[in-house]
């Protein structure tokens, strides 16, 4: 079996032995390349389907090197493993961790914002599980003036580190072989150190347990009944949340981690992402910039999909109705047939048909914009205004996506992490006009606004 692996990556052999010899698990960061290294190490070779009692998408593949058989699966990007209130897509990629401690986990932090992803890369290693960091985007890094010393970063860790850019892709290389390398047994436990009022819950929960693992305990401390009362007197004593004690714990250690192997060498080099960032999230001119892209949005589906709209009409008409008619009555058809079929489902399908330009031109417009990573700016944008309805920024791309169709806006809320938040979004998810809405707001824009329809169109949005 073949990889989508080239030449000019790392030979891979064409009749391997069918055994699988190692199961690995992809767990990063939500854009920080992790499925571009799945589809980088599987190719072609990919299997799609649902997790178990949810919609969310899993993804499997498999690759071969040097006779080696291996099993890749792609959990959903996440920013944590905790057991405090997580999204779907992060209660499965923990969920998938501590069912599978014998995996490989690759690790993938995107090395231009290297502490964000070692918050991740901490909560693996104090489950123990087998773990190879790789550290991608070593490229943007350098172009931002950042030196990573990997040999410091992978000594503190415990484990490998593997620097990659998947735009060079010689550079995958070192990862395949560090792949076929890596030692199970070897795998050890990173201690987190917490506050002093957790780290004494814990060393108390350890008494007369000698099988009861410090993460173990952590966990007890978290969920279990009978340490409510010590979860109570750690809030009353520090005056925290125990679920923010330990992040910011954690966070803590990720930044004095990222300070010890990072260095910045001369001046920094601004990147075109990050020029282009400080107009799209200013505070004078996001808005702006944000409700111009909303208006070329309309502009571009009404002006362009609109004037396909005749187009598609007499093509369906042709095909459908007069071609339908011209076809049964060839064939001798009752009068009554004729028009049940031709007339009447033949006539729905032209009316469906004038929909087809006005939703295509949307979902392209909406594809190139969340291709591009600006919706994930926007919801940062419109987040202070999403809040005075009682959800975050978060919640504004569900809606978005609701302008397409509310049924996968309102599948998109599982993105979100508190479920009151969920439920307000669903519950204002089907007030936003779909494409299907917009369509029939395109036909009466242009029946009755032959000019400036768009402008009509645009202000029934505001």
């Amino acid at each position: 079996m073949k990889s989508c692996c080239d030449d000019t990556k790392q030979p891979i052999n064409e009749t391997p032995d069918t055994t699988v010899a190692l199961q690995m698990a992809l767990v990063g960061n939500p854009n920080s390349g992790k499925t571009t290294l799945f589809n980088h190490l599987t190719g072609a070779h990919q299997r799609t389907g649902n997790w178990a009692g949810v919609t969310v998408e899993r993804k499997e593949g498999e690759f071969y090197y040097n006779d080696n058989h291996y099993h890749v699966v792609d959990l959903p990007g996440t920013y944590s493993l905790g057991l405090e209130k997580t999204s779907v897509d992060e209660k499965i990629a923990r969920q998938f961790v501590v069912d599978n401690p014998d995996s490989v986990y690759l690790n993938i932090v995107d090395a231009s914002t290297l502490q964000r992803g070692l918050y991740l890369t901490l909560q693996l290693r104090e489950l123990g599980v087998p773990t190879i960091v790789v550290l991608n985007m070593m490229d943007v890094a350098k172009k931002r003036g950042m030196s990573i010393d990997v040999a410091r970063l992978s000594a503190q860790l415990d484990c490998p580190v593997i620097p990659i850019s998947l735009k060079q892709p010689d550079s995958v290389k070192a990862l395949y072989q560090a792949i076929e390398d890596y030692d199970i047994q070897q795998a050890s436990t990173l201690d987190i150190h917490y506050a002093p009022a957790i780290e004494s819950a814990l060393t108390s929960l350890s008494a007369g347990k000698t099988q009861s693992s410090r993460r173990q305990r952590l966990e007890q401390l978290l969920v279990a009944d009978e340490t409510q009362a010590t979860r109570d007197a750690i809030e009353a004593e520090t005056g925290e949340d125990l679920d923010f004690l330990l992040a910011d714990s954690r966070f803590e250690q990720a930044m004095l981690l990222a300070k010890s192997v990072v260095k910045e060498q001369g001046k920094v080099t601004r990147t075109s992402s990050d020029k282009i960032d400080k107009w799209v999230l200013g505070s004078w001119t996001g808005i702006p910039i944000f409700i111009a892209l909303m208006y070329l949005l309309f502009l571009f589906s009404i002006n362009f999909g609109g004037a396909l709209i005749d187009f598609f009409d007499l093509s369906a008409q042709a095909l459908f109705v007069d071609g339908g008619r011209a076809l049964l009555s060839s064939l001798g058809a009752p009068e009554w047939l004729i028009a049940i079929l031709a007339d009447g489902i033949g006539g729905g399908l032209q009316v469906v048909a004038t929909f087809i330009p006005i939703i295509g031109a949307l979902f392209l417009f909406l594809t190139l914009l969340e291709e591009s990573g600006y919706m994930a700016r926007a919801a940062f944008v419109v987040d202070r205004s999403m809040r005075k309805l009682g959800v975050s920024g978060k919640a504004f791309v569900p809606l978005i996506i609701g302008f397409g169709c509310n049924v996968p806006g309102i599948m998109a809320t599982r993105t979100l992490n508190d479920e009151r938040e969920r439920i307000l979004t669903v519950m204002m998810s089907p007030f936003m006009s779909c494409g299907a809405r917009l369509a029939v707001f395109a036909l009466f824009a242009v029946a009755f606004f032959p000019v400036g329809g768009q402008n009509i169109v645009f202000l029934l949005y505001i």
